[in-house]
């Protein structure tokens, strides 16, 4: 039997009680890190028992990836739609729940390093976490497309990512934690002007076979199909 079956036919620790242990896995998480939280402490800190937790996740990666997604003060990116791309970039990055809080930069360094050493982890956190997000960002881009407002032809694979990339980058990398002024700086320096402007205006497109030019993703499924 898999475990998400066996997941999906436990009882469930629902309401007031699963927020506590969804927020005091959060918050330890943030004290010591993934690889030092463990669900005897979880249990400490939100005063249930471990068999509690037990009822409603399976393991520590389950626990973890729940907590960030669904804690009250975990980051949630919503899209929203104001008409114009960069007020569904603000909008959507900027604010309370935005990539300038330091609590969501906080929350992914606490699991930087689980990413290359819990394959269930980094599974469940790009499927769960990542994706969903990666996802609105789509979504923006798509809509500026379809309003017309940039080139049909911008790579949304490429730059759906980028804004979040760059923050983390500088917050990870550069030790320089962002703040909302960051975030717009990023969208009005780098994203704008790089989906202004369409790739063949540019002259920045190669032929299929080229030199240098690597098989899209549509020439690498047509190769397999």
């Amino acid at each position: 039997m898999q475990k998400s079956t066996i997941a999906g036919s436990r009882p469930r620790v629902e309401g007031d009680r699963e927020d506590q242990i969804l927020e005091a896995t959060l918050e330890l998480l943030l004290d010591v890190g993934y690889d030092r939280l463990t669900l005897d402490a979880v249990a400490r800190r939100a005063r249930a028992s471990k068999a509690t937790l037990y009822r409603r996740w399976e393991d520590k990666p389950s626990l973890v990836v729940d907590a960030m997604v669904r804690a009250k003060h975990a980051p949630h990116v919503e899209s929203h739609d104001t008409g114009s791309l960069r007020g569904d970039l603000v909008t959507t990055f900027c604010g309370a729940h935005g990539m300038g809080r330091n609590e969501a930069t906080g929350m992914l360094g606490s699991v930087i390093t689980a990413l290359s050493s819990d394959p269930e982890f980094a599974r469940r956190f790009r499927e769960a976490f990542i994706a969903p997000k990666v996802q609105v960002s789509r979504d923006i881009y798509q809509r500026a497309i379809d309003r017309g407002e940039i080139p049909a032809d911008v790579d949304i694979e490429i730059i759906a990512p980028a804004l979040a990339g760059i923050l983390l980058h500088r917050s990870f990398v550069m030790g320089v934690l962002p703040d909302d002024e960051t975030v717009e700086r990023v969208i009005d320096h780098v994203i704008l002007p790089a989906v202004s402007h369409s790739a063949a205006a540019t002259g920045l497109t190669r032929k299929a076979g080229d030199p240098g030019r690597s098989p899209s993703s549509a020439q690498k499924k047509a190769r397999t199909s």
